[in-house]
């Protein structure tokens, strides 16, 4: 019966100790890819660094000003073309086209067609004063 114990204590001492063993090298293997993952962060990082460096770079103003002059062909502003807004033209009357045209049809009848003008708000109520 002894020995039988033994025997059981000893494999039961091997089992602990190959269990010890695999779990060492799981959290080596981890701390690894750890420090693996960190490195890959702070690359990303450093590149995105760059990348902000070069878009600063390539968004300079007087870059831009350069490549907008030479392509677009625009010219400076002359004071001339500065206007108030009295001297704007009056906005485009709105035109109900498809009303008009089922008029045409005679699909509807004439007072279908809402006044030109019309924004299509709920009229005003007039005061009762």
């Amino acid at each position: 019966m002894w020995r039988f114990l033994h025997v059981l204590a000893i494999c039961a001492v091997i089992v602990s100790a190959a269990y010890v063993y695999r779990v060492k090298y799981q959290t080596i293997f981890s701390a690894e890819e750890i420090v693996k993952t960190r490195h890959e962060i702070a690359k990303e990082r450093e590149a995105i660094n760059v990348l902000r460096a070069e878009y600063a770079h390539l968004s300079r103003p007087d870059r831009i000003e350069a490549i907008a002059d030479g392509s677009l062909g625009m010219e400076p502003l002359a004071l001339n073309q500065i206007v108030n807004a009295g001297e704007l033209p009056e906005r485009a009357v709105k035109i109900d086209s498809i009303g008009q045209k089922l008029e045409a049809l005679g699909l509807i009848g004439e007072n279908a067609t809402p006044p030109s003008g019309a924004t299509g708000a709920t009229p005003s109520l007039p005061s009762s004063r």
